[in-house]
């Protein structure tokens, strides 16, 4: 059983609320109330943050807010992963020309995060804020996996039916198909579905309580609900209309194994798979553009 820590996740729950809210300061008592924290618990957490500078109180009000510590460690984190410097350009002029929203995503081993958002958002990434994580864990963060070496697939696929209590074929199968596809196209097709219906309502709901617990809750039955629907668009007829979800697209940068990826999403009605097509030919020139220049290979201009 993997270790756990309550008084970490306690401390990790106030700044995921924090990050998801940034433009606005809590007090003791709307953050015991949200996160479901004894008052005097709470109240030691948050003392000590701000004397470590993670977290900044009002003189007035009392309320907390991110202090420079986390400015620091964002700084620090951002020097690590620098493509998203070259990415923020490239992504706002892919929202102007496109005319939908964008996120970019990156993934640990067992999550993958919401990075940045450009544009206007889709009802889902409008729902699902910055730092959050999904399971990375089939079928979702399938671009990243379609693009990895097979011992990444094999373990993706494990935790597909661990989750589900055991192996099942079918959907072993299925999984599979997807991620040749994805593969052999250079990018992923998710379709709208019943899971991504639910999620966005879910976490619309516990927006105001923020239980990391239930996030995960929510983000893992988002994950089982995608493995019983057909949520990827394997075969893309041009003149067929689908309705879509989202496009992904890998940025490599420095090996054969994406470091993120461009997520165009918001889209309201269903589009023709030219328009598909279109649209992700246009986020692979702006991913290459992106490896180009955080590789070193050309110049910003």
């Amino acid at each position: 059983m993997a270790l756990f820590s309550q008084p970490t996740a306690r401390a990790l729950a106030i700044l995921d609320l924090l990050m998801a809210n940034p433009h606005q300061a809590f007090g003791l008592t709307e953050m015991t109330r949200r996160l479901n924290l004894n008052k005097a618990t709470c109240h030691a957490i948050l003392t000590t943050m701000a004397n470590y500078g993670f977290l900044v109180q009002h003189p007035k009000t009392k309320a907390y807010r991110l202090g420079p510590s986390i400015i620091a460690a964002g700084n620090a984190a951002f020097a690590q992963f620098p493509v998203l410097e070259y990415a923020r350009p490239e992504l706002e002029r892919l929202q102007n020309d496109v005319g939908c929203g964008f996120a970019v995503t990156g993934r640990s081993k067992l999550h993958m995060v919401l990075l940045a958002l450009y544009g206007k958002a889709g009802s889902l990434i409008d729902a699902f804020q910055l730092g959050l994580r999904l399971p990375n864990t089939a079928p979702v963060a399938a671009c990243f996996t379609a693009f990895s070496p097979a011992k990444y697939l094999e373990a993706w696929l494990t935790r597909a039916h661990d989750s589900r209590g055991g192996y099942n074929e079918r959907l072993d199968q299925k999984l599979r198909v997807s991620v040749i596809a994805i593969r052999a196209r250079g990018y992923e097709v998710m379709l709208k579905t019943r899971a991504e219906e639910g999620l966005t309502k879910e976490l619309s709901r516990i927006h105001n309580s923020w239980s990391l617990t239930e996030l995960e809750d929510a983000a893992n039955t988002y994950q089982r609900g995608l493995c019983e629907e057909q949520c990827h668009l394997d075969r893309i007829d041009p003149k067929a209309k689908y309705d879509v979800s989202t496009i992904s697209v890998p940025v490599f940068v420095y090996g054969e194994i994406p470091v993120m990826c461009f997520v165009a999403g918001s889209f309201d009605k269903p589009m023709t798979g030219a328009r598909i097509e279109e649209i992700a030919a246009r986020m692979k020139a702006s991913a290459d553009q992106v490896t180009a220049l955080a590789s070193g290979r050309e110049k910003v201009s």
